[in-house]
């Protein structure tokens, strides 16, 4: 009598894994986990957070990984040499985009910043990004907007100090990063004191949750009939939410545009009120590249690049701040060399300006072992390689999905001591805010952030203004719990809150703040 079929499955199935793993030597690919399921692939092995569970798995089997996540190749690395190959020698060919649902939906149909592929269309926006809205001298010229919202800040933790109370530290920072902004981008503010349209800024508050709140990372973009079958409802919730931020931003657009004729920067005088500075707000030095070329510099290109920088730049930089003040009241002593840094620099007659913060190299090292600890992108936005090409000697096929793991690289013992540790020592001498290819938190390359100049700049000033203020405490004698929630941009999962209290040396100060 014959056997039953299903007897025959274990070596179905161990010929199957073997032939797989053959078939990948043979074709000389990197690295990879022998058992890759039918379907799936290796997502079986992932678990949150992504970037420790990729760690892991490059631990076991190198820093160049190939993966394979449902229906695409991944390929994983962790250390700053095959960062540095990627993002150098073969930045050209992992200039692309994956097309994941968030760049279809939130990424107008991968045509933003963020989403679009490497093309004429992608340097123009980023020439737009860096040399317009982003330089050394926009950024110089709305200095005065991050001055006054700084002071705001303080002025609120002041308060909080007297009456001794306990302040919620990420709700600080989130409202300090998006007023300063919405205040850059359409002169608007949202949150806090003096808010002025109060109907409006609760619904631009309400899009703001719903935008964190929505997942923008899914298996539907790994299995394709997860996203057929709508299983989640995920796809679903990207459109509800960027129908809502269009409407919202093309509003604050219409105002701008008006706010822009009434001082003639219309028609041919456009560009005529950039180059006299009249221009207020990002918006505004769109519109008057609008008048000269109006079927390019559509509406619709002005939303998405405003959407881009406000999303990218306030719960990364908003995250790295409350980082750092955990880390510094875990720290105390770390704290108080800060506060005498500033005070022999600065002195107790003015508060600190933007302009001193490169006269302050302990506080840069603060901010760089924070980001080097607790990077606001964790896995750096995905890249798609356009061609086959050559990683640590392994053939990679073309439109194969870069993941370039920087926790791991930060994190790893083998590119720094005490790898775990909080010493911001280790960065003394260090010049900017890079190591190389072992300290990356802004990527590398094409794709690079463009907003790191004001990421630094807003990071360092708003802590330097509270470390100069304020004494600050935990709320218990436990050490703050630096615990890493999930999300894109690795928040706290416990969020900040710490007592302030003005330090006498700067009770004048504030007193005329």
């Amino acid at each position: 009598m014959a056997a039953p079929w299903f007897v025959y499955l274990p070596v179905i199935f161990a010929l199957y894994v073997f032939t797989q793993h053959f078939f990948h030597k043979l074709r000389n690919l990197p690295p990879a986990p022998a058992l890759k399921l039918p379907f799936v692939g290796h997502l079986y092995l992932l678990k949150k957070p992504l970037y420790r569970s990729l760690a892991k798995i490059s631990d076991r089997y190198g820093p160049v990984v190939l993966l394979q996540f449902g229906g695409r190749s991944v390929l994983v690395v962790s250390s700053p040499s095959a960062a540095e190959e990627c993002l150098t020698r073969n930045d050209v060919i992992f200039a692309n985009r994956p097309h994941l649902l968030a760049g279809k939906h939130l990424g107008n149909n991968y045509t933003s910043l963020v989403w679009a592929s490497y093309s004429d269309h992608w340097r123009n926006l980023r020439k737009i990004s860096s040399i317009e809205i982003l330089s050394t001298h926009r950024l110089q010229m709305l200095h005065g907007i991050r001055v006054e919202e700084v002071k705001s800040t303080v002025r609120t933790l002041n308060r909080a100090a007297e009456q001794r109370r306990m302040v919620d530290m990420k709700a600080v920072f989130f409202e300090l990063t998006m007023n300063v902004m919405m205040r850059m981008i359409a002169g608007k503010r949202y949150y806090g004191e003096n808010v002025g349209e109060v109907e409006e800024a609760q619904r631009f508050r309400e899009i703001v949750e719903d935008s964190f709140r929505v997942n923008t990372s899914n298996m539907g973009d790994f299995l394709p009939v997860i996203r057929w079958l709508g299983v989640g409802g995920v796809e679903k919730g990207l459109v509800e939410v960027q129908r809502k931020r269009d409407a919202f931003m093309q509003e604050l657009v219409e105002g701008c545009k008006r706010r822009f004729k009434s001082y003639g920067g219309d028609g041919e005088g456009g560009g005529d009120v950039v180059a006299e500075g009249k221009t207020k707000t990002m918006v505004e030095m769109l519109l008057a590249l609008q008048a000269k070329e109006p079927d390019y510099y559509t509406d619709s290109l002005i939303r998405n690049l405003m959407l881009v920088l406000l999303t990218a730049g306030t719960d990364t930089s908003a995250g790295t701040m409350e980082w750092a003040l955990s880390l510094l009241l875990n720290h105390p002593h770390v704290l108080k060399k800060a506060q005498l840094e500033i005070d022999n620099h600065i002195g107790h007659d003015r508060l600190i300006d933007e302009s001193d913060i490169a006269k302050l190299p302990y506080l840069r090292c603060i901010v760089n072992e924070t980001l080097r600890l607790y990077p606001a992108g964790p896995l750096l936005v995905p890249h798609e390689s356009s061609e086959q090409c050559t990683v640590g000697a392994y053939r990679i096929p073309a439109g194969t999905m870069l993941l370039v793991n920087a926790w791991a690289i930060h994190n790893d013992p083998k590119n720094w001591e005490d790898a775990r540790e909080f010493k911001p020592e280790r960065f003394e001498g260090l010049e900017g805010n890079r190591d190389g290819f072992k300290l990356m938190p802004f990527g590398s390359g094409r794709r690079g952030c463009p907003g790191e100049a004001l990421a630094v700049r807003m990071v360092g000033f708003g802590l330097a203004s509270m470390i100069q203020c304020f004494d600050w405490g935990r709320v218990g004698k436990e050490l703050i719990d630096m615990t890493e929630g999930l999300g894109l941009s690795m928040p706290k999962a416990e969020p900040l809150t710490a007592y302030c209290r003005a330090r006498p040396v700067a009770a004048k100060l504030l007193s005329q703040i």
